[in-house]
């Protein structure tokens, strides 16, 4: 069985990490997934463009769509929308991944940093979503996944950097609005996120360098957590802020060593929010 096959998926942030994983999940499927990044050239640090990642959802089984996209402009979002439903002949699911992070409190954060964090990681939620709405109201299992936290009113979460987290908190909270107010149009909507840190390029520069990754997960798990998202269906899940491991034990997996970065590291780290 695979339920996404023919299926239409927009993932942004897709060209590395998290959103990479999701895109090649899927393809294996035989989904249609649009690749829409700013990646479109090699970067001199970081591995992956639009288009490379286009050629391995070809070779795992997917078509692909790569699109140069900022998610900080509406007028090149609803481009985006509207070529991905010309190309594939509509739109099935949006994943809201791209994201921009910076774990600096009040005092150190610089303003044009926090508008950037506001602009990919919240404000991007609504951009995406009102842009593709009219395309999900089409299909007969739409989706909206923003890749957010639960929310934790905890002090210990704003302290030491309340910038990002309260942009990430929005996403959460958009998310949970949309739920209810897309609920009658068919439309699930919910949040995912990892309950211990995910070897990715945020980890290696924000969060202690690569000898992190010994104490992670890889982004794997987070593909799988959102590949059984994406295929329930009948609004079975909407409305939920996801962990990974919780709504993967849910339907049904058990091995989570799998998904260990460096089987022999150490004690797993809990991610942020968690």
């Amino acid at each position: 069985m695979q339920p996404l096959k023919g299926k239409t998926i927009i993932i942004t942030g897709g060209s590395r990490g998290i959103g990479r994983e999701i895109a090649l999940r899927c393809a294996k499927d035989g989904a249609n997934i649009v690749i829409a990044a700013k990646s479109a050239t090699p970067h001199p640090h970081l591995e992956g463009t639009i288009f490379t990642v286009a050629d391995e959802i070809e070779e795992a089984g997917g078509k692909a769509l790569p699109l140069q996209v900022d998610v900080r402009y509406p007028e090149q979002v609803e481009e985006m929308a509207k070529k991905a439903a010309e190309h594939f002949g509509g739109i099935d699911a949006l994943i809201n991944n791209a994201g921009a992070i910076r774990l600096t409190n009040v005092e150190s954060t610089d303003i044009k940093r926090f508008d950037l964090m506001s602009q990919v990681n919240s404000r991007a939620v609504l951009v995406c979503s009102k842009a593709v709405l009219p395309y999900l109201k089409k299909s007969d299992n739409p989706h909206i996944l923003s890749l957010s936290p639960p929310l934790d009113m905890d002090p210990r979460w704003f302290k030491n950097h309340a910038p990002y987290t309260i942009t990430k908190y929005g996403m959460s909270m958009l998310s949970i609005g949309m739920a209810e107010e897309f609920r009658r149009k068919g439309i699930a909507v919910n949040t995912l996120w990892p309950k211990t840190i995910i070897a990715t390029a945020a980890i290696e520069f924000e969060l202690g360098g690569r000898q992190a990754f010994d104490r992670s997960r890889t982004p794997e798990i987070m593909a799988d957590a959102a590949w059984e998202i994406l295929r329930s269906e009948d609004l079975e899940i909407t409305g939920r802020t996801l962990i990974d491991e919780e709504i993967l034990r849910e339907r049904g997996v058990t091995d989570f060593d799998k998904y260990r970065f460096n089987p022999e590291g150490g004690e797993l780290m809990p991610d942020l929010f968690i």
